[in-house]
């Protein structure tokens, strides 16, 4: 009961939080029997609401035992579908024992459920997938080995791809990868178990790297995103749309990344150099890069100009609105997430937690206070209510479209007073494409 609920509340949370939730092969999570899902782990509590959110069936899930540190949060984390588990270099949690833990996982499998395990361990935010732990392939491998290969049993990868993680508004591809089968292995595990063990984690991680944009280092990262903020709007646009769009294009850059510092080493040095060159002139002139690809027509600039003023002007309303009743528990949430942790990772589960009660509270404050001021009947209340989180979202759409708008126009006034700058710019943008895709 208490899983479903929170099931339900944490779907919400999701769904106001993120933009763009996208289940890429959903179809996968549906089939039957029992089943391994395993994922990369980035973003703490989010990663594991995020594959209960997708999955329509209830699912259990592997957790350190360090969560559960007093009886309370033992019986209340297990009634959530949790398994605790203790890893080495933690300790070890009274009350929890590995061998029943396992147990516990065997039992769920045979009765045709889902376990989940992030199979890296620990969670940090990067694009880059970690030494994964070989105890995922041998709780597979023991639980079709204990069943005499009749179990049947599926392991299905997921790559969670958060394109900012704990940015609100910001998107998601979750990509859900072909199943491993496990009967295959079972034969030589039984006669050298560890081994095998990790031939299939090996596996394990290729198939997840499939479906992950996944850099070798730190350093790659931060050059794979800063090339796709430079370059995304003309040299690398891809067919896919939405999240999944964005996903192609910085695995087509993470891919030439890669490609150049096998084959040609000595370009990475000069692209970084561009880069920053690009960077520090762009922040200078307050500019943004992707509207160099722009060609300058006064017809066009002249006819978005006068859009755009009827646009704010017929927005402004729904703004001030949605703002006056959303600003402070947007601000209060920027405000508190930061003193709760010092983890990055924990900053979007715990925005979710905090909005789920702060945003309902606070409408819930205005409508009293609407009804105690002009005596609204029911429906009046109703729309009332509903109308805040509407113009909430129009709110903060529509402040990034102002931030558009001013980039927009500080471009075309920089551009026409300063054109040799932008011809300047343009080739360096030019010279980055070249040495990366040529």
């Amino acid at each position: 009961m208490l899983y479903r609920i929170l099931k339900i509340l944490v779907g919400i949370g999701i769904r106001f939080y993120y933009k763009e939730v996208k289940i890429k092969n959903k179809k996968l999570l549906e089939s039957d029997g029992p089943r391994i899902i395993l994922a990369n782990h980035p973003n703490t509590l989010m990663d594991a609401w995020m594959i209960g959110f997708a999955s329509k069936k209830p699912i259990y899930f592997m957790a350190k035992a360090t969560l559960f540190n007093s009886p309370l949060k033992l019986r209340v984390l297990r009634s959530l579908n949790m398994i605790p588990i203790n890893r080495k270099g933690e300790g070890k949690m009274n009350g929890v024992s590995n061998a029943n833990s396992f147990e516990a996982c065997y039992e769920i499998l045979e009765q045709g459920k889902t376990v989940v395990i992030f199979p890296e361990g620990t969670s940090y935010q990067e694009r880059h997938l970690r030494e994964l732990k070989t105890g995922a392939a041998r709780i597979a491998l023991e639980a079709e080995k204990r069943n005499n290969g009749k179990l049947q049993l599926k392991i299905i990868p997921i790559g969670l791809n958060y394109l900012q993680a704990n940015r609100f508004r910001s998107d998601v591809l979750m990509h859900v990868g072909n199943p491993i089968e496990v009967l295959p292995y079972l034969p030589d595990y039984q006669i050298n178990s560890g081994q095998v063990a990790k031939r299939m984690t090996e596996q394990i991680r290729i198939r997840m790297e499939q479906i992950l944009v996944n850099s070798d280092e730190k350093e790659d990262e931060k050059l794979v995103d800063d090339l796709y903020a430079i370059l995304r709007s003309k040299y690398i646009k891809s067919e896919e749309k939405g999240v999944e769009g964005k996903w192609q294009e910085l695995k087509t850059i993470r891919d030439a990344v890669s490609e150049i510092k096998v084959i040609a080493p000595w370009k990475i040095k000069e692209i970084n150099q561009i880069l920053d060159q690009l960077k520090w002139q762009t922040s200078k002139f307050e500019i943004r890069a992707d509207f160099l690809d722009r060609r300058f027509r006064s017809r066009m600039f002249l006819r978005q100009l006068v859009v755009s003023f009827i646009a704010i002007v017929i927005g402004l309303p729904a703004f001030l609105i949605g703002f006056f009743h959303n600003i402070m528990q947007y601000k209060f949430t920027d405000f508190i997430v930061p003193k709760l942790t010092k983890d990055v990772e924990y900053y979007a589960p715990l925005a979710v937690l905090v909005g789920l009660i702060t945003y309902p509270v606070v409408y819930f404050g205005f409508m009293f206070l609407g009804k105690s001021i002009f005596d609204l009947n029911f429906w009046q209340q109703f729309f009332y209510f509903w109308s805040m989180p509407i113009t909430g979202f129009f709110a903060y759409s529509f402040y990034n479209y102002l931030n558009h708008i001013s980039f927009k126009w500080k471009y075309v006034f920089f551009a026409i007073n300063n054109k040799e700058t932008i011809v300047e710019l343009k080739t360096k943008k030019e010279q980055l494409k070249q040495l990366l895709f040529e």
